[in-house]
């Protein structure tokens, strides 16, 4: 982007502009610049309407064909005093006309709404990046909520930057004055006269808005005719002001061909049980308890009931992960969703499930830790909680989606995981890839996996007879009885619904005698039962894909993710490679079991690189597994990865 060297103040606007672009305003001709990506956050108060502005942007970009990546930020307390650090909202939206994997680093322009609002965004803000203020909010009362001791919009300390001042409020209510709002109506209307700005420095459409304004208001005529007014006039206001000289123009991206849709990680996941649950045609019961960042999932599958989705929100997480337990019992496909500290509190019902071998599904939206934490912020602490957070050797499956499309695909697997082996799986996302948005190819139910279900009947479980399962206790005579923990060639047991004739059995947290299910405390049978679970897990490995690895054989390094570390770390092994090193990436989007293959990947390299929103419990694993000698690159400040700090880590370790 061209240079406006230091900061001015801008001029009114001039009515009567239609949101039209002709490159010229009151004679002054403007340049048009052709640029491969752009990234741009809104800041502001809760109540100012960035997450809505941010959104907004993002669904007009990518109906143009746009790539897109999207990080939204919200404020961890419910109710932050306003203009106040503690409340600040943001939405950073990445748009590009190549493929791109994150919503970018460095902010080429950022849109703040107070004093707030700029101190904690300003440092990402790129050298010479447009800077849109909202004078409006730069009193006395609000620098210092901002602990501001003189405004810097006076000290010259935004002189490396392309400043914009604008009246947003005043400029908003002139714009609105016809429709007879109230002063608190109409400024709820200024985060559209912000959208404008930047739609007409973007070279965006209005259309897409409009429409949603349109809609979403329908029943309020004066709310339709004011939003749309102060998108116009904020569209308007860039036509006209002189400290605007040029416009942005990002082309459509080369992507392949398909119909797609904006989507984010949770949205992905919803749609993702959905499908699975019809394809195995089983009812998908969720049941959970509201959790940030777990809770829109909820949201989403209770919109799902034309499809047999059943969905109860419980009095606590407890109850919440009882419902799916009883609704995989008795047939259904069960699933619980959470965060880590409600993963705490499963856990023991989790090894309920791990010990009566019932398909449960565990959703954890990770965020920051321990306890309540930073509840807004995304994570990777609850890997090893996942792992291992339970009494006795208690082992379940895991999985893990690397970008918010990927969420459809692993929460398909989940459940087909879960229905194939009988037993419990998680399905660790993340706040970054749960809350953020991408281009997704939607796929055609026809190529979707098929997933079969066989319950057990009374015509193909009963008839055997015989000891014992490698036991080493006592047999008995089962001829003719169900046999509830008869294994497969993959150890899983039968499915078996209860009310079916001949199939009653004990089912309960109490270890069993293998092939009957009785109660059985001997020591050689537990020893038995404990390797059986863990050997069934293990067999997982044998219907997942290998580890695949991208780059040169002969490679330096390799770097290993997991989750939605993958964009990040996909960026910075690229640059690294156009720089001439070589540099191998592998990313691990199944947990536990890892790829069979996965020992054999790593004894190829000398030196492993592994970046964690945590403090370095994969590449833990891998040393303890594999014995390898991985290093960790740890962060755990409630943001991902930027590209640069890994990168920079990558030239180190190869040069």
């Amino acid at each position: 982007m061209s240079s406006d060297n230091g900061s001015r103040e801008a001029a009114p606007a001039a009515a009567g502009v239609n949101g039209s672009v002709n490159g010229a305003a009151n004679g002054y001709h403007r340049k048009k610049e052709q640029v491969e990506a752009v990234t741009i956050r809104f800041a502001g108060d809760s109540g100012d309407g960035m997450q809505l502005a941010g959104t907004q942007f993002t669904n007009t970009s990518a109906l143009l064909g746009n790539d897109i990546a999207t990080f939204p930020d919200f404020p961890a307390e419910i109710r932050a005093p306003a203009g106040t650090l503690a409340g600040v909202s943001g939405f950073q939206v990445h748009f590009s006309s190549t493929d791109i994997h994150t919503p970018g680093d460095a902010l080429d322009a950022l849109v703040v709404m107070n004093p707030a609002a700029l101190k904690t965004n300003l440092r990402d803000l790129h050298p010479d990046g447009i800077l849109i203020v909202n004078t409006d909010n730069f009193g006395v009362s609000d620098l210092d909520k901002a602990r501001y001791k003189v405004s810097p919009l006076e000290d010259g300390s935004l002189k490396g930057y392309r400043v914009i001042r604008v009246a947003v409020a005043k400029l908003t209510r002139e714009s609105v004055a016809e429709f007879k709002l109230s002063p608190k109506e109409a400024d709820r209307c200024k985060n559209f006269f912000a959208l404008g700005l930047v739609y007409w420095l973007y070279e965006r459409p209005l259309d897409t808005t409009l429409k949603w304004i349109r809609e979403k208001f329908a029943k309020n005529p004066h709310y339709v005719n004011a939003n749309t007014a102060a998108l116009k006039e904020g569209y308007n206001y860039g036509e006209t002001i002189e400290l605007l000289p040029i416009q942005y123009q990002v082309a459509k991206a080369k992507i392949a061909p398909g119909t797609y849709r904006k989507i984010t990680g949770n949205e992905a996941a919803v749609l993702g049980f959905v499908a699975a649950a019809q394809s195995a045609k089983r009812t998908l019961v969720y049941g959970s308890y509201p959790i940030t960042p777990a809770s829109p999932i909820l949201e989403g599958l209770a919109e799902m009931r034309r499809y047999g989705v059943k969905t109860f929100q419980a009095e606590d997480e407890i109850a919440a992960i009882g419902v799916a337990i009883g609704a995989s019992y008795g047939g259904a496909i069960g699933i619980t969703g959470t965060s880590g500290p409600g993963v705490c509190l499963k856990s023991e019902a989790i090894n309920l499930a791990v010990m009566t071998e019932l398909p449960v599904v565990i959703v954890d939206v990770q965020r920051g830790g321990p306890s309540t934490g930073l509840p807004t912020k995304t994570e990777q602490s609850d890997l090893l909680q996942a792992m291992f957070g339970r009494n006795g050797d208690s082992p379940v499956a895991i999985v893990a989606p690397q970008s918010p499309g990927d969420c459809f695909d692993m929460a398909f697997e989940a459940i087909r995981i879960a229905t194939r082996f009988m037993c419990p799986v998680f399905y660790l996302s993340d706040g970054y890839i749960a809350n953020g948005a991408e281009p997704w190819n939607i796929p055609k139910a026809a190529n979707l996996p098929k997933i079969e279900i066989r319950n057990a009947t009374e015509a193909n479980i009963t008839g055997w007879n015989g000891p014992a399962h490698e036991t080493g206790a006592e047999g008995e005579d089962s001829s003719g009885k169900f046999l509830p923990y008869k294994r497969d060639e993959f150890l899983a047991r039968p499915w078996a619904i209860p009310g079916t004739p001949g199939l009653e059995h004990r089912i309960g947290g109490i270890e069993k005698q293998d092939v009957t299910g009785n109660i059985n405390y001997e020591p050689a049978n537990h020893q038995h039962m404990t390797n059986t679970r863990a050997k069934k897990i293990e067999n997982i490995a044998q219907t997942i894909p290998d580890l695949e690895v991208t780059g040169p054989a002969d490679a330096d390094l390799l770097v290993i993710g997991w989750g939605g570390t993958f964009g990040t770390i996909t960026t910075a092994v690229q640059r690294a490679q156009r720089k001439g090193l070589k540099v191998a990436q592998a990313h691990f989007r199944y947990l536990n079991p890892m790829p069979k293959n996965t020992g054999d990947v790593l004894k190829k390299y000398k030196k492993i690189l592994v970046p964690e929103l945590n403090s370095g419990q994969l590449c833990w694993l891998l040393r303890a597994k594999y014995l390898v000698p991985a290093e960790s690159l740890s962060k755990v400040q409630g943001k991902p990865f930027l590209v640069s700090e890994i990168e920079t880590v990558i030239e180190k370790m190869v040069k």
